[in-house]
């Protein structure tokens, strides 16, 4: 991967332009949200598809990791529903059907 260096002047209330073949290279639009990592070499901007993309992965990993699968973690998140259900509104889901 080549590095690129584009320059860009902060503005007065640190407003900054990303220059615009990087914002069509990574789909930033206007009003668009962008995250700002901190890193050891300065301040790593990302469009937040990326950003969520990583922390899908990483938690792929960490379930992965625990022996936990896809199907599991769903099945454990309707029965954490439908315990929340009967608590905050007195019936089960399972006798309504």
């Amino acid at each position: 991967m080549t590095e690129q260096v584009k320059l860009a002047t902060v503005q007065k209330r640190g407003q900054v332009t990303i220059p615009i073949e990087l914002r069509r290279k990574f789909g930033i639009e206007e009003g668009g949200i962008v995250a700002f990592t901190e890193t050891e070499e300065g301040i790593l901007i990302s469009p937040r598809e990326v950003l969520a993309m990583d922390a899908l992965d990483r938690i792929g990993k960490v379930l992965k990791e625990r022996g936990i699968t896809l199907e599991q973690l769903i099945e454990s998140g309707r029965e954490i529903r439908g315990q929340i259900i009967e608590e905050e509104y007195g019936f089960s889901a399972e006798k309504e059907r």
